[in-house]
């Protein structure tokens, strides 16, 4: 009997897997397939309990919520573009330097923009068309700014790092600390190897004007910089930094010591000011973007869990936790090259890197590593393998703006995300 339910856990996985390259509806998937899983091993309840379970997670909700009202509240007050032309200006005519500046920009902007293709579409408007209009291949121009949609990792609204940090029962700023390491190992491997990569497919054409060959309505509209509308959305990150480190010690800054859903409310009602918008109309886009999370990053957790639920139910888990005891170097393997291929072919890094954070990463003690650093080794895995799949959303996004294949695009940040994650997995975890 352990047998056969062994091997409807790996049927169901199977089936996961092929529904979401077929791009079937994620959330649908996962619950699905979780509660066949638990229904064939007649514990349908199983299910519906994890389901429940998911829903109220205080700790998850508040922060990923409120960081996606935050990112509404900027979408609308326009400090997002503020923020991306305000950093894009000083970079006009500095030829070659700029597929490798583009990166960095787009990387920082991910932190405090941490939806990869809201972010793709913030700073490629503006990035895209000056790097075609200064010799930059439409192809490269397009990558430059999809690889560097992996800096979200580092933010605080990130759902994986909520995530980690309600199961490891630490801070979110803690588990960030963690995953610096990590982040900055892949950025100094994916600046060198995406510069590189340039070079070899000859991307750069010094006096070429791309941007005339796809036509004058690529180019965004220019707008005129409000440093103070600029700063808005770095306004919860510095509040963050600095009550997550030792300068919330000095007197006139201990306010700052505050969690990551207060600081983001904190933002919010100072952009009222700042930008002088409506507060009804801060308000609402502030309720419809935790709406909008509730429904699209929650909802996922939700259903990996219903998904785990259904393994576990199976016995998989504890198979497969007892063969990882025995060797850590599967482990190590399994927490990297999984979430990286799975994001790879699907587009997406968070089901494959929520599911695995929710079977393995919750034993991760019993496999000798710490919940940290194995979730987010996981995480910043999945991310990097969305960086290279052309089926991702912020791939679309770039291709659309450059006016190539995002397959053109995913060919040349794919070998600098392969290579980040070899480093991660053999020399950071």
């Amino acid at each position: 009997m352990a047998t056969l339910k062994l091997i409807c856990a790996v049927l169901g996985l199977v089936a996961v897997i092929y529904l979401l390259i077929k791009k079937r509806e994620t959330k649908t998937v996962l619950i699905g397939v979780g509660l066949v899983l638990c229904v064939v091993c007649l514990t349908p309840l199983d299910a519906l309990a994890q389901f429940t379970k998911s829903m109220t997670s205080a700790g998850l909700i508040k922060a990923i919520c409120a960081s996606m009202g935050f990112a509404y509240v900027m979408k609308v007050t326009k400090c997002d573009q503020h923020l991306v032309t305000l950093l894009t200006k000083p970079m006009k005519n500095i030829g070659f330097l700029l597929v490798p500046l583009t990166f960095v920009i787009t990387f920082f902007v991910n932190i405090a923009i941490p939806s990869a293709a809201g972010c793709s579409a913030a700073v490629g408007a503006t990035m895209i068309p000056l790097l075609m209009a200064s010799g930059v291949r439409p192809a490269m121009a397009g990558a430059a700014v999809f690889a560097g949609t992996f800096g979200g990792v580092l933010s605080p609204g990130s759902a994986h790092n909520a995530f980690v940090s309600e199961m490891a029962k630490v801070t979110i700023p803690d588990v960030i600390k963690v995953q610096f390491p990590n982040a900055m190992a892949a950025f100094i491997v994916v600046l060198v190897i995406l510069s590189v990569t340039a070079i070899l497919f000859k991307d750069y054409q010094k006096g070429q004007d791309f941007s005339q060959k796809i036509g004058d309505g690529a180019a965004a509209e220019p707008i005129k910089v409000n440093v103070l509308f600029a700063l808005m959305p770095l306004v919860p990150l510095i509040i963050l930094v600095i009550g997550g480190t030792d300068l919330h010690k000095i007197s006139f800054l201990t306010w700052t010591k505050m969690g990551v859903a207060e600081a983001m409310l904190l933002g919010a009602i100072l952009a009222v000011f700042v930008t002088w918008t409506s507060p009804e109309k801060i308000t609402t886009e502030f309720f419809k973007g935790m709406g909008s999370a509730y429904a699209e990053v929650i909802g996922i957790i939700i259903a990996a869990g219903v998904f785990v639920a259904g393994l576990r139910a199976c016995g998989a888990i504890d198979a497969i936790t007892d063969v990882l005891k025995h060797s850590e170097e599967f482990v190590r393997l399994g927490g990297t090259f999984i979430p990286y291929l799975m994001a790879v072919v699907t587009g997406s890094g968070d089901a494959a890197t929520m599911a695995f954070n929710g079977a393995i990463t919750v034993h991760a003690q019993d496999l000798g590593f710490e919940q940290t650093k194995l979730g987010m080794a996981a995480a910043i895995a999945g991310a990097l393998g969305r960086s290279s799949s052309p089926i991702a959303g912020a791939a679309i996004v770039c291709a659309g703006l450059a006016m190539v294949s995002p397959i053109e695009i995913a060919k040349r940040t794919a070998p600098a995300m392969a290579i980040a994650v070899v480093v991660i997995a053999f020399f950071m975890l």
